[in-house]
């Protein structure tokens, strides 16, 4: 033992002191999770290594169900400490699932997360091999080269300037770098982005990716040694996470709510192109920019609740032409496809409702008073006031509503199909 105690020596057989001192405290162990006690994230941590050294699978298990149940926000704010904590240990499976499932969510804070750089090498490779990651490429890009930086000799704090950099700099980061550079979707990458961020680094990617992407840009050359695009959805919203846009996106394409793409399906990118918080919550201000006839999602979340409600509108929500009915006084536009739906919260993924469009020549009524209506009173959205009464059973009556809501976010979206809107 070393001296003052402080350091974990190895021992007789391979165990570590840190395993010796968990036999002792086996028994507080237990306890501090049968009654609460012992809280802290790191201690658990801990645990988990002690456990698996001293084959505690009872324990292993009990600690691993404690911090993804009892302190999900701690292990969401440290996921870099967690992963690199258990990420060798075959049976912290549960662990390591839920934290990737959870940075495949939600990808930024991971990048953005101050101890990015001591992310292990092996870790950030498993992420950046998934085809499911829902963030801009170029923002994979930029904090790749990043954590290069930081994990080269000779750069980092010491050599951040590229100006200031030499061919053996260049040559330094590029092996770093050079497992990771063939992960990057290149052709998920806008052709200013390309020119402004990648090319600088151009030294660091071998000649034959290089040249692939230039004859790529250059519309010369199909994908060949570059991998395609990612299929996660590109998305940015307020008032919902990614996981519950998929969901809609499977509603969009007629498949249940948890089905999981495949690369040959349909490729998406939500444009937003109205935020009440922005543009301000006013029937003029929706029209002004939610006007035509485009494919298009509408999100809004209420005061005084978590509850999010939305819809889906094929052919838009206003000045949509020709090719309506008139009833009432009022008209109708026709659409097959069209349909509302709701979340308890942003999280909500067990009891979402949707309603399908059931008289499709009622899809989208257009009235001088709302900013959209879907159906008569189905989802309608009036000045900062929200109805879904679904008075004339336009659509399936799953949300009918007597409640009369007040706005306090509301997003518009495009909804733009095909691979092509991804490399725009």
């Amino acid at each position: 033992m070393a001296a003052g105690g402080g350091v974990a020596q190895e021992m007789p057989h391979g165990i570590t002191e840190l395993s010796f001192m968990g036999r002792l405290n086996l028994k507080y162990f237990h306890g501090a999770l049968a009654t609460g006690t012992g809280h802290n994230g790191i201690s658990n941590c801990m645990k988990i290594l002690a456990s698996d050294e001293l084959l505690l699978e009872e324990l292993f298990e009990h600690v691993q169900d404690y911090l993804i149940e009892k302190q999900t926000n701690w292990v969401r704010e440290n996921f870099i400490f967690v992963l690199n904590t258990v990420f060798r240990l075959d049976n912290c499976k549960r662990l390591q699932d839920y934290c990737l499932e959870s940075i495949r969510e939600d990808l930024l804070p991971f990048f953005s997360s101050k101890s990015f750089p001591s992310i292990n090498k092996q870790i950030l490779l498993g992420v950046l091999k998934r085809d499911d990651l829902q963030i801009e490429e170029i923002i994979i890009w930029d904090y790749l080269i990043k954590w290069g930086i930081e994990q080269t000799p000779g750069l980092g704090n010491e050599n951040y300037d590229r100006e200031n950099w030499n061919y053996e700099d260049y040559e330094a980061l590029k092996n770093t770098l050079n497992q990771f550079i063939p992960l990057i979707r290149f052709a998920g990458i806008s052709h200013a982005d390309f020119f402004d961020k990648v090319r600088p680094y151009r030294n660091i990617i071998t000649d034959n990716i290089y040249e692939e992407i230039e004859e790529f840009h250059k519309d010369a050359l199909p994908i060949t040694t570059m991998l395609p695009p990612r299929i996660g959805l590109i998305f940015k919203s307020n008032i919902i996470k990614p996981k519950l846009a998929k969901i809609i996106i499977n509603w969009i394409n007629n498949k249940d709510a948890m089905y999981i793409n495949n690369r040959n399906g349909p490729f998406y990118k939500l444009n937003i192109i109205y935020r009440g918080s922005r543009d301000g919550i006013n029937n003029r201000s929706f029209r002004i920019r939610c006007n035509g006839r485009v494919e298009s999602l509408v999100l809004i979340k209420v005061k005084n609740t978590n509850k999010i409600f939305g819809g889906y509108s094929s052919i838009g929500f206003s000045s949509l032409g020709c090719g309506y009915i008139v009833e009432y006084g009022y008209r109708f536009y026709n659409s097959s496809n069209n349909f509302i739906f709701s979340f308890e919260d942003s999280d909500d993924t067990q009891n979402m409702k949707i309603s399908r469009v059931v008289k499709e020549t009622q899809a989208i009524m257009v009235h001088k008073e709302n900013a959209f209506s879907f159906g008569w009173g189905s989802l309608v959205m009036s000045g900062n006031g929200l109805y879904a009464n679904n008075s004339s059973q336009s659509y399936e009556n799953k949300l009918k509503t007597a409640t009369v809501y007040t706005i306090e976010e509301i997003e518009v979206f495009t909804v733009n199909r095909k691979c092509e809107d991804l490399i725009s």
